[in-house]
């Protein structure tokens, strides 16, 4: 690896060097290093689409899986197809991202599509992070989409982060669970400038005693926009729960739309939304004790992230 795949792998997997355990590094369009392990195989797909199949053998438990992608150049596109199929009772965690370095005018993109499938019992803590940086004037776009399919008693945790460099983002997450089925999303974006940036969120909660957390947190700076969407859909015995939490700077636009739908009276499902500026006595506080304004607002919203 050279010195700026190291550091955007270090960006969005927090990784030194080539990682332990099963892996597969994407550097624009191309494999840059697999390796597969006893209980997890990474394939090549052999549909035409462009991507990977992961194959996690039933009760797996305490490995991991590196499936970064980084993007070194400009005037560069892709869409990216990739299958998780996670067995019975397997318990195991997911590191994904995607980072891009544009020292160019034109557009780097970059459009990955994941879908998990989790058979019974099966529990997955799915990290994704997303980064842009580069010198030149042309734009970092990134459009992730998830689709989630959770059998009886299936567990999967979702922490999804996009805090620099990132122009222009839709973020598209679809999931369907089925009884005892449970899914926790935390989302972390922060704009500023000119970006845009959109979560849509849909959740079918199908099975008897199912459940979903979605918590979203974003601070919106400079003149930047952002939208969140999140539809439950509450199709029996269920619990669902969506939450915005916004932090609004300068002249940025934030739209939050929670949308609940119970279509049994067993049901229970509850959204909150909140948009707001920096309280003048948090400043005031973190002032008093020496640091500057914009310091203190640097404090904040690091907390608020954190």
């Amino acid at each position: 690896m050279d010195e700026l795949e190291k550091m955007l792998l270090l960006q969005i997997a927090d990784l030194h060097k080539v990682p332990d355990g099963a892996y597969n590094i994407r550097k624009n369009g191309a494999g840059d290093g697999r390796r597969s392990t006893e209980h997890i195989k990474i394939e090549t797909k052999t549909d035409g689409k462009s991507g990977i199949d992961i194959f996690i053998a039933p009760n797996t438990k305490n490995e991991s899986v590196h499936i970064p992608v980084v993007i070194t150049e400009t005037d560069y596109r892709e869409t990216v197809y990739n299958d998780f199929y996670v067995g019975e009772n397997a318990d195991v965690l997911i590191i994904a991202g995607c980072g891009i370095h544009n020292c160019g005018v034109e557009t780097a993109e970059h459009s990955g599509v994941h879908t998990f499938h989790l058979e019974k019992g099966a529990k997955v803590r799915y990290v994704e992070k997303h980064y842009g940086g580069g010198d030149g004037n042309g734009e970092n776009v990134m459009n992730p989409q998830t689709v989630v399919y959770l059998e009886e008693d299936a567990r999967l945790e979702m922490e999804t982060t996009q805090i620099k460099g990132i122009d222009s983002t839709v973020r598209y997450t679809k999931a369907t669970l089925e009884k005892g089925a449970n899914l926790v999303v935390r989302e972390k974006i922060y704009t500023h400038g000119k970006q845009f940036a959109k979560t849509d969120f849909t959740v079918d909660l199908n099975g008897e005693g199912s459940g979903a957390d979605v918590v979203s947190r974003s601070v919106a700076a400079g003149e930047s926009r952002q939208e969140f969407v999140s539809r439950i859909n509450g199709n029996g015995v269920c619990r669902g729960h969506t939450e915005c939490d916004a932090i609004i700077m300068d002249d940025a636009r934030v739209t939050a739309v929670p949308e609940l739908t119970a279509n049994s009276v067993d049901a229970e499902l509850i959204h909150e939304a909140a948009i707001g500026k920096i309280a003048g006595e948090q400043l005031i506080k973190l002032m008093t004790l020496g640091l500057t304004e914009q310091e203190a607002e640097e404090q904040i919203i690091k907390g608020f992230l954190s």
